[in-house]
């Protein structure tokens, strides 16, 4: 397929109605999610709520629907409104956090409420809603389109692949990233951006997924250049990922009386910033040895890992008990309240 073939595939998926095969998909298949307003909600004039609609985007990111739908409907029994989210203290939002992963995003959630919070509302563009923080352009032109109903694209993991496939792009995968988000943006219905915008998210979740694409059932699937092909699921063609690197410390599980166990504040700067964690070594290149926070029966438990974002870790999990002193946070708080990587070592120690 060459340049000008792509170039002209907006011109082609607009003569081909493509916008309309998929809202009509989308009033027949649409997901019901907690955080969205149904097809039938939206033709009687119902609004979204902007604060549910960003919370759940924000949620989303990096993260299943599934997971996240259980943190999303704790968050807004606690803090039913973005003016309470804004008043809450900072550790009580990053512990109800905990578990959702990427942390960067609590710490920005709070201070993308207090804005919002503090101006009396919300910005209802596109380049407005860039301005606040952790708002990235995805998010911004999902909060315009769906919460706000303007005509904005929302171009994420589900769109990307869609598109790849309809076109067959195979070119470098940056450059065609933006080619498809200028098609996608060109597509965009002036009247539907919202169902338009959760049309394609749900195309891309239930239809045309990553792995084992269900073309037979896909309202675009005569309009699809890589079913054509023969072999959809080899879209999008991405680079190879680089091997993350991997990063070794100790991390120590101090049991005390009163069925509690010692946690510590991380730094506000860095990673898991601002979380409740365990106490560990720092992590680098080699394990090192132990250097334990307290006087106290230390024994080796085991190992666990844990990948992030640019770098794998694993830590030598290290426990002892202390009935003589109690600690402020319980086993249950921190089963609960502690990210996924220091959950995994609390529960390994308990064992």
């Amino acid at each position: 397929m060459n340049m000008d073939e792509k170039l002209h595939f907006a011109d082609l998926f607009e003569e081909q109605d493509l916008s309309g095969r998929l809202l009509d998909w989308y009033a027949r298949s649409a997901r019901e999610l907690p955080w969205r307003i149904g097809p039938a909600d939206r033709a009687l004039g119902v609004s979204p709520n902007p604060y549910r609609v960003w919370l759940a985007e924000i949620m989303l990111q990096q993260t299943t629907v599934p997971h996240a739908t259980r943190y999303y409907l704790a968050f807004t029994k606690r803090w039913p409104t973005i003016d309470d989210l804004a008043a809450a203290a900072d550790e009580e939002v990053m512990a109800a956090w905990a578990g959702l992963g990427y942390y960067a995003r609590a710490r920005n959630l709070l201070k993308c409420a207090r804005e919002v919070s503090a101006r009396g509302g919300w910005p209802t563009t596109f380049d407005e809603l860039r301005k606040l923080p952790g708002i990235g352009p995805y998010t911004a032109g999902a909060v315009a389109a769906l919460a706000f109903g303007r005509r904005a694209a929302a171009v994420d993991g589900n769109v990307d692949r869609v598109f790849a496939r309809l076109m067959a792009l195979s070119g470098d995968w940056k450059r065609e990233k933006l080619r498809l988000k200028r098609v996608v943006e060109d597509l965009v219905p002036e009247d539907r951006p919202a169902e338009f915008a959760e049309a394609l998210m749900d195309l891309g979740a239930t239809i045309c997924t990553p792995k084992s694409p269900n073309c037979l059932i896909c309202p675009l699937q005569d309009l699809c250049a890589a079913r054509e092909e023969g072999a959809p699921e080899r879209y999008p063609i991405k680079p190879k990922k680089m091997p993350k690197p991997t990063r070794l410390g100790h991390v120590y599980v101090l049991f005390g009386a009163d069925q509690t166990v010692m946690t510590e504040r991380r730094p506000e700067k860095g990673l898991l910033g601002g979380m409740l964690g365990l106490p560990t070594s720092p992590w680098s290149d080699a394990f090192g040895a132990p250097d334990f926070p307290s006087n106290a029966n230390w024994v080796e438990a085991g190992e666990v890992r844990h990948v992030f974002t640019h770098f794998a870790l694993t830590l030598k999990v290290w426990r002892a008990e202390n009935d003589t002193q109690s600690f402020d946070t319980t086993r249950t708080e921190a089963a609960d309240g502690l990210p996924s990587v220091f959950a995994k070592g609390l529960k390994l120690a308990g064992r």
